[in-house]
């Protein structure tokens, strides 16, 4: 669809998530990116040396103007107005947006959200529609207001979460569809064409954002439960449990049965080259890829290579050292 006419955009976002929307913008859109704001360089890495956000990156290597406050006050406001924006896209950028930001620009503020709203507002929609079992999500282009994810819906669509599906593999998916959505719904907007929906906010669920310490093990949840953590987590915070006074992260797994279990919680039952069975409150987990201590994540068909000792039936998951190993 072609637009209208051009509009004068601005782009608020952070991480690589942003930056592919970004992308999308500069390659498949006739409309000008005039200026982008993202969040200041902060310490990453192992080496915590000062690094440029990826949005702030893709927008430097295309000699776009960039804007990176601690937080947006008065005069942010007034530079943004010098720039007659027609409309300011927002994607994951980590700053909240005072109304008269949202007031500022011709056609206001839309937001890209990886969820069907009003299904999961809030910071981690993707990780929480797994964890939660959710059949299918997607994207939704929003108009922007005051409230938390709470703006009319311009534009969405969706697609079914499989049963093997990770945060990472629906996050890629949610780019995938989600870049030429918003690219669709910009257009639409500058040909006047746009419609908006109201959400219901009866229907809605908070996306509370993923704390590490979320990510350790309950072995006494079900397989079910526990399968759908481990995907949610993957690969961020990546979900982990403790053996002896190790901390195992935990990347793949298979749920064998959530049924009344063959072992008890976080007890070994089984090991062999297929994976490692393990007790849950309900069912048995097989423990496809783990990562060690200093390691690199590994099938277990190779790990067992050399730790079978580690991982014999009886071992018990979740203890420290002093615990005893087979209780």
């Amino acid at each position: 669809m072609t637009s209208a006419k051009a509009l004068r955009i601005g782009f608020a976002g952070t991480p690589l998530f942003a930056a592919e929307h970004l992308r999308a913008l500069m390659q498949d859109s006739n409309h000008a990116i005039v200026a982008v704001w993202t969040q200041p360089d902060r310490p990453a890495g192992r080496g915590k040396q000062t690094q440029a956000s990826p949005v702030k990156q893709l927008a430097e290597e295309h000699k776009i103007r960039v804007l990176q406050p601690q937080k947006l006050l008065e005069h942010d406001c007034a530079d943004m107005a010098a720039l007659e924006l027609d409309l300011l896209v927002v994607v994951a950028y980590g700053l909240i947006l005072p109304q008269s930001v949202l007031d500022t620009p011709c056609h206001g503020c839309i937001n890209v959200h990886a969820s069907l709203l009003p299904r999961w507002r809030g910071a981690a929609p993707i990780q929480r529609a797994i964890e939660a079992g959710d059949k299918e999500t997607g994207v939704c282009i929003m108009q922007m207001d005051a409230g938390l994810d709470t703006g009319e819906v311009l534009s969405r669509t969706s697609f079914p979460i499989g049963t093997i599906d990770t945060a990472g593999m629906v996050h890629d998916r949610i780019i995938e569809v989600g870049s030429p959505l918003l690219v669709e719904t910009i257009d639409q907007i500058a040909a006047g064409t746009a419609h908006s929906e109201p959400q219901d906010n009866a229907e809605t669920c908070y996306a509370a954002k993923i704390h590490k310490a979320e990510a350790e093990i309950d072995w006494t949840q079900s397989v079910t439960d526990l399968d759908r953590k481990i995907r949610a987590f993957n690969p961020v915070p990546v979900a982990f449990t403790t053996l002896g006074n190790d901390r195992l992260r935990i990347w793949q797994v298979y749920p064998l049965a959530d049924n009344a279990t063959a072992a008890k919680p976080g007890v070994i039952a089984g090991s062999s080259e297929e994976g490692i069975d393990v007790g849950c409150g309900s069912g048995l987990l097989r423990l496809k890829t783990l990562q060690l201590p200093g390691k690199k994540s590994t099938p277990v068909s190779e790990l067992m290579r050399g730790n079978a000792a580690r991982f014999k039936v009886g071992t018990k998951f979740g203890t420290t050292a002093t615990d005893d190993p087979t209780s």
